[in-house]
């Protein structure tokens, strides 16, 4: 595999086509030669794969290798691709940081791709069998209830993509490729099933869809989030990530990975907290005020941000982000 080198300082616009790095990183950007995905080298023994979804993790070392998400279905043999071309060594986990078909939907091929350390019967929840030695999927309760199905529903995935591994307390840590990973429940910030990773001795923390500098962060009501949740995640990876300082102007300090859009530091967290309390904070006093929804949504909270994460069509509009906000500010406690 060819990598076209280029070393671009940090960047204020979201990702496109290429995915620029924001705060003090400094990395190479590769094009994929497979295909349309893009790997970027975030430090040494870690890697982002963009274009298969939401953004996938990769960790490399000589334990394996260990994903954060999978991506989405259709992009499965890219993405097995594109980490073959990075190391021979076999995939040993996949870490699902929420239940979004743009993370988990590859979950059942990349992990038939892999080789889980023990080398048994995945068995899966409930005993079905699956394909000898295939990676470990690691997920909250909430993703593998959401997965599955509540019983005489048709699940929406094959038992192959659940999550094998499941946890309901606040952390699930693992030593890995001769690094400590700190697997972090924050539950009602994008959904009830969120997880944030941190890769302690490479510095990354991948924060999944709580952070998406490509737009307004996606409040999945239906599914147990909140702007307060939100918010309150957001606080907590400002108090986790580390800044440049005192050297501010040499590169340096914890790379945080959103779950779309470019790799930022910790002050660019910061201002996107900012933004997201200044708009909870304008919504909630013309709740105050005694308006309705849709006077809300005339009056235009956002304004200010909304030319540059805003968007009036696609999956996750404008609308829908103030319509959650309000949600969840009026609901009954």
């Amino acid at each position: 595999m060819t990598f076209k080198m280029s070393y671009p300082k940090a960047a204020g616009f979201a990702m496109a086509a290429v995915l620029s790095l924001g705060g003090a990183a400094q990395t190479a950007l590769a094009q994929n030669q497979a295909g349309d995905l893009e790997v970027l080298q975030v430090v040494p023994n870690f890697y982002v794969i963009v274009g298969a979804g939401g953004n996938i993790g990769v960790q490399i070392g000589p334990d394996g290798v260990v994903l954060v998400n999978a991506g989405a279905a259709d992009m499965s043999d890219k993405v097995i691709a594109a980490i073959k071309k990075l190391t021979p060594e076999p995939i040993r986990f996949i870490i699902d940081t929420s239940g979004d078909p743009d993370n988990v939907g590859g979950n059942a091929a990349v992990a038939k791709a892999g080789q889980s350390f023990t080398q048994s019967a995945n068995a899966g929840p409930g005993g079905a069998a699956t394909d000898m030695g295939g990676a470990n999927i690691l997920s909250t309760d909430k993703v593998l209830d959401r997965m599955s199905a509540p019983t005489g529903k048709q699940s929406a995935y094959p038992v192959a993509a659940w999550p094998t591994d499941t946890f309901f307390t606040k952390e699930r840590p693992m030593y890995i490729n001769r690094e400590g990973i700190e697997v972090m429940a924050q539950p009602g910030a994008h959904s009830d099933g969120d997880l944030m990773v941190f890769f302690r001795r490479s510095d990354v923390l991948f924060t999944g869809d709580i952070m998406d500098t490509t737009r307004f962060p996606v409040i999945d009501t239906e599914h147990g989030g909140s702007i307060q949740g939100e918010i309150a995640a957001l606080n907590r990876i400002v108090e986790i990530a580390i800044p440049s300082i005192p050297l501010v102007w040499e590169d340096g300090g914890t790379n945080v990975i959103p779950g779309r859009g470019r790799i930022c530091d910790q002050a660019d967290v910061v201002e996107y907290r900012d933004m997201i309390t200044i708009i909870r904070d304008v919504v909630q006093d013309m709740i105050n005020r005694g308006m309705t929804l849709q006077q809300i949504k005339e009056a235009n909270p956002t304004k200010g941000y909304r030319k540059r994460y805003g968007s009036d069509t696609g999956a996750w509009t404008t609308d829908m982000f103030v319509e959650a906000v309000y949600k969840g500010l009026t609901a009954k406690k």
